[in-house]
């Protein structure tokens, strides 16, 4: 049987398998892509990269699966900026620039691949909307749980069923 932290576990998966506290604080500086100069400064090059890594066949169709699943497209564009900036492509505030050009690409994307439900912004109506029915949907097996009576709510509970903590005050003996 496999135990946590016997070494058996795959490196990933094992909770025991971190860095100690300060570690980043002695390792070698450089370590990093992102930690040398950026490979490029111009936003014209980097957005010309960056579209034509987009427009590869594999590129386009997993974002056109991501869009139609209803994915916005400024969640992807954020992923596209930050992966930029960790392989050390560009520094924050050019990435920062790029955002909005690269929402703009991946909506023109979605539309000439003719998604009806393109969603662009991460605050959109829709998001709202599903958020108001998990509100509702949580209340309504509240309810449910509380007509059945296998929930108690904080003021329905006994004076002995008060759990208290290690330093509270020991109740009086009469």
């Amino acid at each position: 049987m496999q135990g946590i932290g016997d070494g058996n576990l795959p490196v990933e998966f094992d909770p025991f398998n971190t860095p100690i506290p300060g570690q980043s604080l002695t390792d070698e500086p450089g370590n990093y892509p992102w930690e040398h100069a950026p490979k490029n400064v111009d936003p014209e090059i980097i957005l010309e990269r960056t579209w034509r890594g987009m427009t590869t066949p594999e590129a386009v169709e997993e974002m056109i699966y991501l869009l139609d699943a209803g994915v916005p497209a400024e969640a992807i564009a954020r992923t596209i900026v930050f992966a930029g900036f960790m392989q050390g492509e560009f520094t924050p505030d050019v990435g920062f620039t790029l955002a909005e050009p690269i929402i703009e690409m991946i909506i023109a994307i979605g539309m000439r691949a003719g998604i009806d439900n393109l969603r662009v912004s991460l605050h959109d109506t829709e998001n709202r909307e599903f958020k108001k029915n998990m509100v509702k949907l949580k209340e309504a097996r509240k309810n449910s749980l509380k007509e059945m009576g296998e929930l108690k709510l904080p003021n329905e509970t006994k004076n002995e069923d008060k759990l208290q903590g290690l330093l509270a005050k020991p109740e009086e003996i009469e």
